[in-house]
């Protein structure tokens, strides 16, 4: 997982509910990251500290860089 890659939250969480889309703004380490997560309208939730466990990767920056 690194900043700016799309990912799907696994199971609710604080408000949030599972399957709800965010991105990676800030990667702290490997396991804690900071991540901006949407509603349905793209209108900012808030940015929430998590852990990877709770997160799964379904877009990748790295393979939309050239």
């Amino acid at each position: 997982m690194e900043e700016l890659d799309g990912v799907i939250l696994l199971k609710d969480f604080k408000n949030l509910k599972a399957g709800i889309k965010g991105t990676i703004v800030l990667k702290y380490n490997d396991e804690d990251f900071e991540v901006e997560f949407f509603d349905k309208n793209h209108d900012s939730l808030g940015v929430y500290t998590i852990s990877r466990d709770y997160l799964e990767v379904y877009w990748k920056i790295s393979e939309h860089r050239k």
